[in-house]
């Protein structure tokens, strides 16, 4: 199973590391495995939530995943959406924005690629942040049984219970966040911020709208709720409304998946501003890599086996979001960036085989009664 899962990876990182080495010898090779790699330890939440909203998929609709879904990634995300950005930033049509990324311009140097990239961060951390912040306030204010950090999530949980919180507490922070970056860019952050909120809303919104069962369930026990609603109607069978819910959930994937990749497309320009081997490492290796992990995660049912790594994957998110505002007024390493998502997983995953073995243990306990 891993290497049926993961083969693809493995070879095409092969490829790109090869092609690597051709553009721009040894550094750029090494340049482009050290993308790979920062992408891959950014992603883990990344995967697990993916996993939870993928697994309510039909085997088709996860082949879109990885075949339409990647091009999205690798084209949209990390290539099209920088060259976006610097173009309405220096207003430049496709054509020179190509041009300016290819002259590979030090992030130090106005008027570069890179720079100009670097002096759009704010307004990009402010809209990726919000998005992550308000996805994660949103698990965390649900009520559920199941509780990992039982005295933090409890509280939360007790606070969900106020209409309108996860929003509200996200617009204070965002507040706070454009109070402290530099003069001039306040009023861009704010927009951008509630950009990523209606555009969050705007999602979930459309979940509903798709939530054809109409009963207003909203007692799912899954990683992300709003997912559940899109997913229930999958055994009702009749196709076109199947076709429709798949459909939702894949653009729920996508816009979840694009927002996780705003720090790892930031981050990379502190490592090199060459568009190409961007696109390789965080592109071809990174991207793929998460793809396959995620497609792991589902095909052994590894969410189900380890129940608080949903929990995990959602304070990492927690902790990305907020990492995400911070940069907007100050420096953070990727290292901890990185790191920090690799924590909570790594947390979880140990919490989650503690639990099974007490769980284990009662059952043998009432096995060994029973006998007596």
């Amino acid at each position: 199973m891993f290497f049926k899962t993961f083969g693809w990876s493995f070879g095409i990182t092969a490829v790109a590391l090869v092609v690597a080495y051709f553009y721009g010898g040894v550094q750029a090779l090494i340049l482009c495995a050290i993308l790979g790699v920062l992408e891959v330890s950014l992603s883990f939440d990344n995967a697990v939530v993916n996993a939870r909203i993928l697994e309510k998929m039909s085997a088709f609709w996860q082949k879109i995943f990885l075949t339409v879904g990647i091009l999205i990634a690798v084209v949209g995300m990390r290539v099209a959406f920088p060259l976006l950005i610097v173009g309405v930033t220096a207003n430049l049509n496709p054509v020179e924005a190509i041009q300016l990324a290819l002259e590979k311009g030090d992030i130090h140097t106005p008027g570069s690629y890179a720079y100009l990239l670097h002096d759009a961060h704010p307004q990009i951390a402010a809209f990726g942040g919000v998005f992550l912040l308000m996805l994660f306030l949103d698990f965390m204010f649900e009520e559920r049984e199941l509780h990992w950090l039982s005295f933090l999530e409890k509280p939360m949980a007790f606070i969900g219970r106020l209409h309108g919180a996860s929003m509200a507490v996200s617009l204070i922070i965002l507040l706070a966040a454009a109070a402290m970056v530099r003069p001039g860019k306040e009023v861009d952050v704010l927009i951008a911020g509630i950009l990523g909120m209606v555009t969050y809303m705007l999602v979930n919104g459309l979940g509903e709208m798709f939530d054809v069962d109409g009963d207003g369930d909203t007692d799912a026990q899954d990683t992300d709720a709003q997912a559940a609603k899109i997913a229930k109607k999958n055994n009702q069978g009749v196709g076109k409304a199947v076709g429709r819910a798949a459909f939702m959930l894949f653009i729920y994937l996508e816009v979840i998946d694009a927002s996780f990749s705003f720090d790892g497309v930031i981050g990379a320009f502190a490592i090199t501003s060459d568009p190409i081997i961007i696109a390789l490492g965080l592109g071809l290796i990174g991207a793929l890599f998460v793809r396959s992990l995620t497609v792991f995660l589902v095909r052994e049912g590894t969410l189900d086996d380890y129940e608080y790594l949903d929990h995990g994957a959602h304070w990492a998110i927690g902790a990305l979001a907020v990492i995400l505002l911070l940069t907007i007024s100050l420096e953070v390493n990727e290292v901890v960036t990185g790191l920090i998502g690799v924590f909570f997983i790594g947390a979880a995953f140990l919490s989650s085989i503690v639990r099974n073995k007490r769980l284990s243990a009662v059952e043998e306990s009432k096995v060994d009664q029973l006998s007596h």
